[in-house]
């Protein structure tokens, strides 16, 4: 098994990765969303976890049995909207590329326990993300979403340290559904687990900017998302359990104030007054001409 401190630095890379991902290209087959646009759309990034906590909290077994049931079905279907629909700026519909979800499945449940089938879970759950992160950025106001991801990240981090999140992750992470089949539901690599939370907010991250800001800026993002989060991880050496949002508002947050200085950069860049160019025009003319 690889040490914990590779397996949760490729989660880590991963996470990265979810940022680079989502594209918009194909977006417009999906027009009767923008019916649903609405700021209320931003509460469901911080009530995904909250409400994880407590309904598992209520019923720790049945919610976890019903959770891993619902991400055997769900991750599939939504990873292959990614793979041919929503990821990588996907212009024009790639269907056929659907398909690999079906070789990736199979990976994952005959090799389960392996790192060849940990990895294509991990791909699965990925992609699933994706499509998660980039319908919800074409319902929700841009500022309204961002400012969801940064209450997940604080609700996720209230949640870690008052140790009530502990329990529902291992009660989630414990299942798993009959006839051996993957485990979808949480990201399990090596000898680390990340949540699909973590995942998503990546994703989430990575559409929002695919939306707002372009693909030069996603990338760095990318990059930046990447960085703080094996960064965070050197926190492994001090605590159990870190809240792997974090590194993703942080990034997010970071570009925000870049692009705000920027801008007013740009905006207060100096301009010669109208009457200096008049008269820089007229002593231009006046020169003579060398021959």
């Amino acid at each position: 098994m690889l040490p914990f401190w590779l397996s949760i630095g490729l989660l880590s890379l991963v996470q990265g990765t979810l940022v680079a991902v989502p594209g918009v290209g194909s977006l417009g087959l999906f027009g009767a969303l923008t019916r649903l646009r609405g700021r209320r759309w931003a509460l469901i990034p911080p009530l995904s976890v909250i409400g994880f906590v407590f309904i598992a909290r209520a019923a720790e077994t049945a919610s976890a049995q019903g959770l891993t049931y619902l991400a055997l079905f769900a991750v599939p279907l939504l990873a292959a909207l990614a793979l041919g629909w929503l990821a990588w700026n996907a212009r024009p519909p790639r269907p056929a590329r659907a398909l690999l979800v079906a070789p990736l499945f199979a990976l994952a449940w005959v090799d389960r326990g392996g790192l060849a089938g940990e990895a294509a879970a991990l791909v699965l759950t990925a992609l699933s993300c994706v499509s998660l992160g980039v319908l919800l950025a074409a319902v929700t106001p841009p500022s309204w979403l961002a400012a969801g991801i940064v209450a997940m990240a604080v609700a996720d981090t209230a949640l870690v340290v008052s140790d009530l999140l502990q329990r529902p992750n291992n009660a989630l992470n414990a299942a798993h559904p009959a006839a051996g089949l993957p485990r979808l539901q949480s990201e399990v690599f090596g000898s680390a687990i990340m949540g699909y939370g973590d995942l998503f907010v990546a994703a989430l991250l990575g559409a929002l900017l695919a939306v707002t800001v372009g693909r030069s800026t996603q990338m760095r993002a990318a990059a930046l998302t990447a960085l703080l989060a094996l960064s965070f991880d050197l926190l492994f050496f001090l605590v159990d359990e870190l809240p792997a949002t974090v590194p993703v508002a942080l990034a997010l947050i970071i570009v925000v104030l870049a692009r705000r200085r920027g801008l007013a950069r740009s905006r207060g860049a100096p301009t010669s007054p109208p009457g200096d160019r008049a008269r820089a025009a007229a002593r231009s003319a006046r020169a003579p001409t060398a021959r």
